[in-house]
Order: structure tokens, then C-alpha cells, then sequence
């Protein structure tokens, strides 16, 4: 269709105040967003000015959090990064065996060994923490045809190893055994370790666990509870608390209070017990070791004397310890040990008004109850 000169033009004409009216509106909100960006850093001058007075005026107050602020950001800084899986069940590290030594006196029941591998030659190399557990993979198959699983063991030796050169890792190991229709199985991987020759190679992965570490302060009181096996992680704290050559090579000279009690059924059971012993002579003001032998001593009762009859004995020292913030309890050993531990704190607590459930959470929450059972 043609259009003529008039029309077209007519038609533009028509247009123009359409146009007009769309930069209008255009102008009108570049406008409004000036003025609201100015408004809004008129107000944040006006807010910061104003946070500035208050400041002043909160001077003392502030400096003091930010003391303390920066006290708690330097103690995180200061506390060392704990490993965690180096090694993993696909990957493991090959270790050597060092020595495999038994741990028990002449009457002993069962089978407890000290066992020491080599970790040197680790491409990273592997390290740990005390408090930490390493994963060991026995050799074979199960009856599914399929390789033996892992299992994880309690470090018993500090990070720098019993020869001190950072480069071991050791284990307390006790020799699984139960009756079974008749007959007594062998637990897999205990009596793997129990019977591994020095020079062997074995599979490790690890380390793992955060939940047993020790404190980072010098001064911290630490209460041990601790039956047969259990006593890995403790030999561990009590070797880096005690041990001349570790005080010397750690930056770190434990001031506070230990106190370690230990469950065995027979005194030919109670392992490290010479070490313990040397530590208790040595350091008087700062260690003390309180043994309950089942079956050679008896409870106030007159049954057998178990780890938790000495808690209840000496409850009141115990609650005296844990009213101190700078107190933690670490508990290992097998599982059925808790229960008890719990009864007798529960009566203690009670004697005090105290409810021992709720303060055993509160102090679980601030990490001053630290339990590995199994």
C-alpha cells in the first residue's frame, strides 16, 4: 500500500508526543535512583559517624573484647592441625613390624601385645596425634572370598614413637577370643597382629578420631579411666606428660594434675604398669594411679573391685577436680564399663544435688568428657 507525503508526515507528528513522554518517564527514574543512592550514603555517612561516637563512648568496653577476641583467635591459631586420614582403605601405607612383644606377667589371663611398625618412607609421610586410632587390614580373605575389612586400633605411643625419632607407631593389641557352640574363635585381626614377625609388612590407613585429644593447656587437670586395652591412649598422654626425652623435645611441660585409674583382672594383667609406677615416683605432685584388680581386691561391698567401685571411693575428689574448668575426663575400654562409671557418678552427684546426666552433657559440650568404648 503507497502512502503520500502528507500522511506520513501527519503520522510522525502523531508520534512525537509519545516519544516525549517515554524519555520523560526515563528521566524521571534516573532521577529517582540518583536521589535514592544519595539519600542512602548520606544515611551510611550518618550511621558511621554515629557508630563512631558510640564506639568512643564504649571505648573500655571494647577494648576488652577485642582482647579477648584476639586471646581466642591466637589459641586457635596455636593449636596444632590433627591429621586426618593420610592413608585410606584403598590406598594404605605399607609398614614394617619393628617388634611384637606380650605385655603380661606370668599368670595373666589372655593375650595382650605391644606391637611396633615402621612409617618411614611414607610418600606423605604418616602422622598423628595423641588420642588418635590407625586402621590395620589383615591379610586374607573372609569366608565371603572377600579381603578382610579394617580394623582400628588405639595409638599407644606419642607422636614422636617410643624411639623418638617421629617415624613409628605402636599398638596394644589383646587377642580376641570367645566360645562359640562348643568351640573358641580367634578374632581375625587381633590374632593377625599377636602373631605378626618383625620385619613383615602390613597394610595401615589413617590415623583417625578427634575425640580423645588432649587439651593444649599446660596447666589442665586430666582424669583417666581406663580397663585392659583402653589404657593405649593413656600410656600415649602420659608418656608426653612424663617421659624426660618427650618433655624435652615438645613444646609443651604439663604443670597440671593426671590421675589415671586403671581396671585389670589380675595384677599380672595391668599393662605399662612399671612405666606407671616410674611416673608416680618421679612426678608425686602431679601424677597419682589408682588400680582396681577384680579379682584380687574387694569393694567396700566385699565383691570384686571394679573401675567404677574406685570412682565411687573417691567421688568427692573427682567432683572437686570437675567443679575446675580446666579439668577432663577420658574414658576407653570396652563398652560394658560405662554403665558402671555412670552409676557411680550418678550417686556421687546426687550426694552433692547435683544431677550427673545433665553436667556429664554440659561437659561432653565443652569437651571435657571424652569417651572411646568398644
Amino acid at each position: 500500500m503507497a502512502y503520500s507525503e502528507a500522511k506520513v508526515l501527519i503520522g510522525g507528528l502523531v508520534h512525537i508526543p509519545i516519544v516525549i513522554g517515554i524519555f520523560w518517564l526515563i528521566d524521571r527514574r534516573i532521577g529517582k535512583r540518583f536521589l535514592t543512592e544519595k539519600l542512602a550514603k548520606e544515611n551510611k555517612a550518618k550511621a558511621k559517624s554515629g557508630a563512631a561516637a558510640k564506639a568512643k563512648e564504649e571505648a573500655p568496653e571494647n577494648a576488652i573484647a577485642q582482647k579477648a577476641t584476639s586471646k581466642e583467635n591466637l589459641a586457635k591459631k596455636a593449636h596444632p592441625v590433627v591429621p586426618v586420614n593420610t592413608y585410606k582403605p584403598r590406598t594404605p601405607f605399607l609398614g614394617t613390624v619393628l617388634e611384637n612383644y606380650s605385655l603380661l606377667k606370668d599368670g595373666a589371663i589372655g593375650r595382650v601385645n605391644h606391637i611396633t611398625f615402621d612409617l618411614s618412607g611414607g610418600d606423605p609421610q604418616l602422622k598423628y596425634v595423641e588420642g588418635q586410632s590407625i586402621g590395620i587390614i589383615p591379610e586374607g580373605e573372609d569366608a565371603k572370598g572377600k579381603p578382610h575389612k579394617i580394623r582400628l586400633y588405639s595409638i599407644a605411643s606419642t607422636r614422636h614413637g617410643d624411639n623418638m625419632a617421629g617415624s613409628t607407631v605402636s599398638l596394644c593389641v589383646r587377642q580376641l577370643q570367645y566360645e562359640k557352640d562348643g568351640e573358641t574363635i580367634n578374632g581375625v585381626c587381633s590374632s593377625y597382629l599377636c602373631d605378626i614377625a618383625p620385619g613383615a609388612k602390613i597394610k595401615i590407613t589413617g590415623p583417625v578420631g578427634k575425640e580423645m585429644l588432649l587439651p593444649e593447656d599446660e596447666n589442665a587437670n586430666i582424669i583417666m579411666l581406663a580397663t585392659g586395652t583402653g589404657i593405649a591412649p593413656m600410656r600415649a598422654y602420659l608418656r608426653r606428660m612424663f617421659e624426660p626425652k618427650e618433655k624435652e623435645k615438645n613444646n609443651w611441660n604439663f604443670k597440671g594434675k593426671a590421675w589415671l585409674f586403671m581396671g585389670a583382672p589380675k595384677t599380672a594383667n595391668l599393662l605399662y604398669d612399671a612405666d606407671f609406677e616410674h611416673y608416680k615416683s618421679q612426678f608425686p605432685d602431679n601424677f597419682r594411679y589408682t588400680k582396681a584388680i577384680s579379682r584380687e581386691q574387694n569393694n567396700i561391698k566385699g565383691g570384686r573391685m571394679y573401675i567404677q567401685d574406685r570412682v565411687l571411693e573417691h567421688a568427692d575428689e573427682i567432683f572437686s577436680l570437675i567443679e575446675d574448668p580446666k579439668t577432663y575426663i577420658y574414658l576407653c575400654g570396652l563398652k560394658g564399663m560405662e554403665p558402671g562409671i555412670d552409676e557411680a557418678l550418678i550417686s556421687a552427684a546426687s550426694a552433692k544435688g547435683l544431677d550427673w546426666i545433665e553436667l556429664r552433657s554440659k561437659l561432653k559440650k565443652a569437651k571435657r568428657w571424652n569417651v572411646e568404648t568398644y
